[in-house]
């Protein structure tokens, strides 16, 4: 009897040496077929397909690309402006600088007549007498030598503009505009670490659930064994039918389990690949997906605020923020002092009057200088001066009250960083011993020792301990990824 107890072991052992050698065997080929058939994705594969593809990540580019034609225009305000104009202008009567019944010929007394005669006409060559025959055409010449064409008028002129002091306006926004380009560029760079802590969510999210359908085929192939082997004592009447449903229903709930697992699988690679840019109905196969253990290490606890600060994209672009609200103060200063500005130009028309009043083109040109002095605007502009300074001292304020956040942030993010980890290493130790529990009671169920009961409660207490595992490992990498990215040490 003893002999055939030990038979019947050696069997029930090299039947499960075998099964395993087949599990490591089917693993191995498909480890084989998938890296032969599509090509692994790191994690940082993903990452870089992310910030090429986000359209957030290209509309920040754009804001980035932006804010230097801003900053170049504002460095043109330096350099002299030219400016043409011209115009053409139809009229519907001419101009004349005398009226015809104001033209009155000159009269002198003529000692030979006794009487007074008018001038003689210089024009005509003819003296005029006094009944006023030729009156009218001393008047009209004179008329008409000054009525000018102006039906059809042109102009047309170049101006150059220096500015020399513009009470500091100039310059105030040229720093507005670079601090302006650094913004976006920080706040660039601030995008692409949260579009990598999606990613690595998401990426981590496929390494779990390929992990925990791993872990359902497993437990099914444990349910289904045990299943199998009731129904053997079944059939030799040392197990009741109460049993075998009970062992059924395990079976029915680790089927629907690995199920579920298996679509959120599905639907987790199809968000993976729809945050990489990548075609949702072709699977990205991760590197990371088929192994059993992670690179789990914990990171100092110690950490530099002072660090922290200087390398937070965001808490650097509102330290530059509030830069430029100071230098939007000096703005509203700067229209309370004088300003200077050189101006010159060349302009001509048609018709001129350089010479005589003449339909041609006629050139001139000027130089000067224009000098804006405020006097008075009854406090308007001293108001809102102070209402700038006032704005610049809000953002002041804010600014400290995000240090303070961002402290509390980090610390926080370190206390959960800390706390996983501690779980996942009592994850392991019960992993351990749920191991060891679910082979003793196997052993003790061949036995005849154990009930299926019990079996199924060490088959249950073996799932919890390796799906807590599996998330705990995750959540240390997550918490990782977080506490990298508030304390900017996120590299990419």
């Amino acid at each position: 009897m003893q002999d055939y107890q030990k038979g019947d072991k050696f069997a029930r052992l090299l039947q499960i040496i075998i099964k395993d050698m087949k599990k490591t065997l089917t693993i191995i080929f498909a480890i084989l077929l998938t890296s032969s058939a599509v090509a692994q994705v790191t994690l940082d594969s993903c990452r870089n397909m992310a910030l090429r593809n986000n359209k957030q990540m290209g509309v920040e580019k754009l804001k980035v690309e932006q804010a230097g034609y801003q900053r170049k225009q504002a460095e043109a305000a330096y350099k002299p402006s030219i400016d043409f104009a011209g115009t053409y202008m139809h009229t519907g009567r001419n101009i004349s600088l005398v009226d015809i019944n104001n033209i009155t010929p000159t009269q002198f007394l003529n000692p030979a007549t006794g009487n007074y005669d008018f001038a003689f006409d210089a024009l005509a060559g003819l003296g005029i007498s006094i009944d006023g025959k030729y009156v009218d055409a001393v008047t009209h010449k004179v008329k008409d030598a000054l009525t000018f064409d102006t039906h059809n008028i042109f102009a047309a002129g170049i101006l150059v503009t220096q500015p020399i002091y513009m009470g500091g306006k100039i310059k105030a926004f040229n720093q507005i505009t670079k601090y302006a380009e650094q913004i976006a560029q920080l706040l660039r760079d601030n995008k692409a670490e949260d579009v990598i802590c999606e990613v690595d969510q998401a990426y981590w999210l496929v390494v779990s659930l390929k992990s925990k359908e791993r872990l359902a085929e497993s437990y099914l192939d444990l349910v289904t064994s045990l299943d199998n082997d009731v129904k053997k004592m079944l059939e030799q009447g040392v197990a009741t039918r109460a049993t075998l449903l009970s062992v059924d229903v395990k079976v029915n709930e680790a089927n629907v389990a690995l199920t579920k697992v298996r679509n959120g699988l599905v639907l987790s690679r199809m968000a993976l690949a729809q945050l990489c840019g990548e075609p949702l109905d072709e699977p990205m196969i991760l590197a990371d997906e088929l192994r059993t253990d992670l690179d789990v290490s914990l990171h100092p606890s110690t950490i530099n605020m002072s660090e922290v600060y200087n390398r937070r994209n965001d808490y650097n672009a509102l330290e530059l923020g509030v830069k430029v609200y100071d230098e939007k103060a000096k703005v509203a200063r700067s229209e309370m002092l004088p300003t200077i500005a050189a101006v010159g130009s060349v302009f001509t028309s048609n018709p001129h009057v350089y010479n005589g009043f003449k339909k041609e083109f006629g050139f001139n040109y000027a130089i000067g200088a224009v000098v804006k002095i405020p006097l008075w605007h009854w406090g308007g502009l001293s108001n809102k001066y102070k209402a700038a300074l006032v704005d610049a001292k809000i953002k002041h304020l804010e600014m400290e009250e995000v240090k303070e956040k961002i402290e509390l942030q980090v610390t926080q993010a370190n206390f959960k960083y800390q706390e996983a980890y501690k779980t996942y290493e009592a994850t392991k130790a019960n992993l351990a011993k749920a191991d060891e529990n679910l082979r003793i009671a196997q052993l003790a169920f061949r036995e005849g020792m154990a009930t299926s009961d019990e079996v199924l409660t060490a088959q249950t207490a073996w799932l919890m301990a390796h799906s807590e595992k599996i998330d705990a490992e995750i959540e240390v990498m997550m918490c990782d990824v977080y506490l990298s990215k508030v304390t900017g040490n996120l590299n990419y």
